[in-house]
């Protein structure tokens, strides 16, 4: 599979590779510190103080614990990663003790994709329909509804602003879902459409960076949004391909969300961090903060371009330049390189026709487009304009994040915390643990499935959507009356 090689000790998942000089900004503290203890309360005589009792509703966490996790739906669910290079297909479900199990997984090679949009419906649909048969044989279990990942359509990332009148009674749930279905309407733009609306924080009146407004009391509800939408035309190709293989689409997530609801901790989502999914087609970024994600963005290049690139240059055919850069790619030059010789079948009319080259040939054709890759991650990360949370730690995922020397290039071009990160929380992965970065995408996909996608603060709209002027300015008046 493109942009994938082998494991080698140097670039284990979870090993973190210093910025080779000090960060550009600290790391910002989370919104969301301990209170301060409460105060003891002197009892008089044998009397024994008064213990604070607690509301109905709120729980009471001793100093220095966390709280407890929200706990997973059971499903089980079915999710589809359409990607450059493979499409897989798993089925899980939620456990008690907070991790996801695989039922049963399937995954072939990706025809009919190009650079995450579907180019050729037939051989997409081909290509979908055996990986999720090989999935649900192993499960069991045939589905009907599937999750899939938004790579397709040119997705956008951006920020908007809505207000909603609440006429100074308590803020619902339906008022909440009304503002996201206000910023949903107000985000539209024509061709295009809204996937995801993700609240930053929230206004009560003059009380800003509120999280969660139910039950505050106030005259004017704003917030704040993240607003991810993707082209609308692929969308429905994406649509008429799985109802091809009699699937529904229950609901579609970002990649760069998926991949960071696997391979990311909550801490590093409080604190800011930025996940890098290294896939075939495309890399994709997502920066976090506060625990919610501020902003994403798709560089249309990946491993399948280090993959020409060493054909072209070797005048090899695509299968041989995919297992040399598999076998003996690497990011950075080593000491040796010159003197490691390696066979290389050219292309031509004798099949058996074979030369040898240092290693040093294939890294000094890998390094340049692994440099220009990084270096365009390094831009948009700068022009994110997010606040400090994308000058925070980086966590680099997907198939080319195995390239040896990926982590220590990554450090010092963008000058960051650099760590190599696999799905957590996940059982039954296929192959081997060194290879997971490959399934990132699809294990948070499982993740939002299961109960992720409440922690984002993403509600259901459909039923609270303003269909038009006279419908907002009825709602208006209503909740004056």
């Amino acid at each position: 599979m493109a942009f994938f090689t082998r494991y080698r000790p140097k670039t284990e998942a979870g090993m973190t590779y210093p910025a080779p000089g000090p960060l550009k900004a600290s790391l910002p503290a989370t919104r969301t510190a301990a209170n301060p203890p409460v105060p003891a309360i002197k009892g008089m005589g044998n009397v024994p103080a008064r213990v604070p009792r607690a509301r109905s509703g709120t729980a009471l966490v001793p100093a220095g614990e966390r709280a407890p996790t929200r706990k997973l739906r059971t499903g089980p669910f079915s999710v589809l990663d359409i990607g450059s290079t493979k499409i897989v297909c798993l089925i899980g479900r939620g456990e008690p003790d907070n991790t996801i199990r695989i039922l049963g997984h399937g995954w072939r090679r990706s025809h009919g994709v190009r650079s995450g949009g579907i180019v050729d419906l037939r051989e997409a649909e081909s290509a979908i329909r055996a990986a999720v048969a090989q999935a649900e044989d192993m499960a069991t279990e045939r589905r009907d509804s599937i999750f899939v990942n938004l790579s397709c359509g040119h997705p956008e990332s951006r920020h908007i602003n809505a207000r909603w009148p609440i006429g100074g009674r308590e803020i619902t749930k339906t008022d909440v879902s009304r503002i996201i279905a206000e910023a949903r309407a107000r985000a539209l733009t024509e061709g295009r459409s809204a996937i995801h609306t993700l609240p930053l924080d929230y206004a009560v009146d003059d009380t800003q960076e509120v999280l969660d407004p139910r039950g505050h009391l106030c005259d004017l509800l704003s917030a704040r949004l993240h607003v991810i939408d993707a082209n609308t035309t692929a969308l429905r190709n994406l649509e008429a391909v799985l109802s091809r293989v009699e699937l529904k689409i229950e609901g579609m997530v970002s990649s760069p969300l998926a991949s960071g609801l696997a391979v990311m901790n909550e801490d590093e989502r409080n604190l800011g961090a930025t996940v890098v999914d290294m896939g075939g087609g495309t890399t994709s970024i997502g920066v976090f903060g506060e625990g919610r994600l501020l902003h994403t963005a798709t560089i249309p290049v990946g491993g399948l371009h280090i993959t020409r690139d060493i054909a072209h240059g070797l005048s090899t055919s695509i299968d041989n330049a995919e297992r040399l850069k598999t076998i003996h790619g690497s990011a950075e030059l080593l000491a040796g390189d010159d003197h490691d010789p390696i066979l290389v079948q050219l292309i031509g009319d004798n099949d058996h026709h074979y030369v040898k080259i240092p290693r040093a040939k294939i890294v000094s054709i890998i390094h340049p487009r692994v440099e220009e890759t990084l270096e365009m991650v390094r831009d948009r990360l700068e022009m994110a304009a997010v606040g400090p949370a994308s000058d925070g730690r980086v966590i680099l995922t997907g198939g080319g994040s195995l390239l040896e020397g990926i982590g220590p290039m990554a450090a010092r071009i963008l000058n960051r915390q650099v760590r190599l990160g696999r799905p957590r929380r996940i059982v039954g992965l296929p192959e081997n643990p060194a290879t997971w970065p490959m399934f990132s995408t699809s294990a948070g996909l499982l993740a939002w499935a299961a109960g992720a996608a409440d922690e984002m603060g993403e509600p259901d709209t459909r039923n609270a959507r303003p269909d038009s002027l006279v419908r907002r300015f009825v709602d208006f008046i209503r909740d004056r009356v």
